[in-house]
């Protein structure tokens, strides 16, 4: 083994590296601003489901499930709002995980003649 450098950081023979797609999918210099919720952002070229041989069986059913429920969750509470602007929002944002730590107010309750 060996030294080795990587976008200006070196890398010492037997240290360990972390790879992380959280951090991966966030990449400025593949994204435009990859911080911000785009559902139509064009990110073919994200690696959240692997590539090659090793490409998740289950992206699929993976891409089918937050749009079935976004699209059930505003069909029976169409209302539905935050109850804060982004800037209150605080964010969890550690190793494998970034997204909301909590909402400032529980989600409404359903119409009693809802399901």
């Amino acid at each position: 083994m060996e030294d080795v450098e990587v976008g200006g950081q070196t890398i010492r023979a037997g240290e360990g590296v972390l790879c992380t797609l959280s951090t991966a999918n966030r990449d400025e210099g593949a994204f435009t601003d990859p911080d911000e919720l785009d559902l139509r952002r064009d990110a073919r070229s994200h690696l959240s489901f692997g590539f090659g041989i090793h490409q998740c069986i289950g992206q699929s059913l993976a891409r089918a499930e937050p749009q079935i429920a976004l699209e059930t969750l505003l069909r029976r509470l169409p209302g539905l709002r935050l109850a804060a602007s982004f800037e209150e929002l605080r964010f969890r944002d550690g190793v494998g995980f970034y997204g909301v730590k909590e909402l400032p107010d529980p989600c409404p309750a359903l119409p009693p003649d809802r399901p």
